[in-house]
């Protein structure tokens, strides 16, 4: 007895411990990189995009291979009139036939082919790369964009303290008769104006972790961890790897494919040829025999076929092109509007951080301690207040849309260039 409740006590202590050593891990704060490492590993989009790879890299394989050999069976002069009709064996010419038959396309056409794979393997791999970072960046905003309202909520709970405190003064200025009695409502509907806000950071936490799920699954709903991420931002770098954006990165392997199945289509002007080897069995009596053939095809009207299939692929091959210069100049400008928009941000943030948010505290400072001394109305300090939250509220804005703006910085032209 005594060993079995051993033995049940070490199970269950066991199962304590595992227990107390998978809990920590399972409720881990969420960090960006554990965030992007969950999207790159869940993302069902990168999950099609690498079957796609795997697809185009096994249709390569047999791209310049010549087509499978035909087998042939048949009855050669067979007669259905005469003293021999039907019959197989009767008649000297005819013959039961089975053969072999080879078709070798040109060797131009099936280098092109090979191009045509190889070039689709290279855009494949370029589109997943363009995939995984709009994962990553679609993730890393979805974060921010959580840990934005979390900051925010963070500060009610400041805010609702301070609102206490205030009430505190206020009854203690209408005892000594300092104050009105209709001062204490004042402090409570700041109160509920609060609660107001605070409820609208509930839906949009509600959102913002929705928004994170899509890519990281339930583990979006663990708290979050960390700061604001910081990336070095350098305009001038970031000029120099516009042309390695990973959108327009894409256009090198499409080009090549689009040049290659131009070859291709031009490799249809030069004749395919096939050959062909046949055993003809006759009757007893007569000899058996072997036939040997080739056949080359006859491409005698270019300009109502081969012609009109190059000029289609030449067009595709110039409208690759012309994409190419559209989206370059979107780019373009939408980094010149990116950096811009960064930089008056930063500007913003110093701003904020410097000069509004210390003159609001002062503010607030000034108008407590005059309504304390009996020289200004509680309106002038709820109002000083009022201005002080909306300013750190917008300061909290002002580093969410920095570092928003600095995600797709960072993974356009900072990662996704590299």
């Amino acid at each position: 007895m005594n060993s079995r409740r051993y033995c049940r006590a070490s199970g269950t202590m066991a199962a304590m411990l595992v227990a107390v050593l998978t809990l920590p891990s399972l409720a881990a704060p969420l960090t960006l990189e554990q965030a992007l490492w969950l999207a790159e590993d869940n993302a069902p989009s990168l999950t099609a995009q690498t079957a796609k790879l795997q697809a185009a890299t096994s249709a390569a394989i047999p791209a310049g291979e010549l087509p499978d050999p035909k087998l042939l069976l048949g009855v050669q002069n067979y007669p259905i009139g005469g003293p021999e009709r039907w019959s197989v064996d009767q008649d000297f010419m005819t013959m039961r036939m089975i053969g072999v038959m080879q078709e070798v396309p040109d060797r131009d056409k099936r280098r092109a082919r090979i191009e045509v794979a190889e070039a689709a393997i290279d855009r494949v791999a370029a589109e997943r790369q363009v995939a995984r970072l709009n994962v990553r960046q679609a993730t890393a905003l979805a974060w921010i964009g959580s840990y934005s309202v979390e900051r925010k909520q963070a500060l009610f709970k400041e805010l609702f303290a301070e609102n206490r405190l205030l009430a505190d003064n206020v009854r203690a200025q209408i005892t000594g008769g300092r104050a009105q009695a209709a001062d204490a409502v004042t402090a409570k509907q700041e109160a509920a104006l609060l609660e107001e806000q605070q409820d609208e950071l509930i839906r949009l936490r509600s959102q913002a972790r929705a928004a994170l799920k899509r890519w990281i699954g339930s583990t979006a709903n663990e708290p979050l961890a960390g700061s604001w991420p910081q990336w070095s931002i350098n305009p001038a770098d970031y000029n120099q790897q516009l042309p390695h954006h990973p959108a327009l990165a894409a256009f090198a392997p499409m080009t090549r494919e689009a040049e290659a199945k131009v070859r291709e289509a031009q490799a249809e002007k030069d004749s395919d040829w096939s050959w062909e080897l046949d055993y003809q069995r006759r009757g007893r009596e007569f000899g058996d025999m072997v036939s040997v053939q080739f056949s080359v095809d006859l491409p005698i009207f270019p300009g109502s076929r081969q012609d009109p299939k190059i000029a289609a692929r030449h067009a595709e091959l110039n409208q690759l092109e012309a994409e190419r210069e559209v989206i370059s100049r979107e780019h373009a400008q939408q980094l010149d509007d990116d950096l811009a928009n960064y930089q008056r941000l930063d500007r913003a943030v110093r701003r904020s951080q410097d000069s509004l948010l210390p003159l609001a505290k002062e503010k607030v400072a000034l108008s407590t301690a005059s309504y304390r001394a009996g020289k200004a109305e509680l309106v002038s300090v709820i109002a000083a207040r009022r201005e002080l939250i909306e300013a750190r509220l917008k300061h909290i804005d002002f580093e969410a849309q920095r570092a928003l703006i600095g995600a797709q910085l960072h993974f356009s032209y900072g990662e996704g260039s590299q």
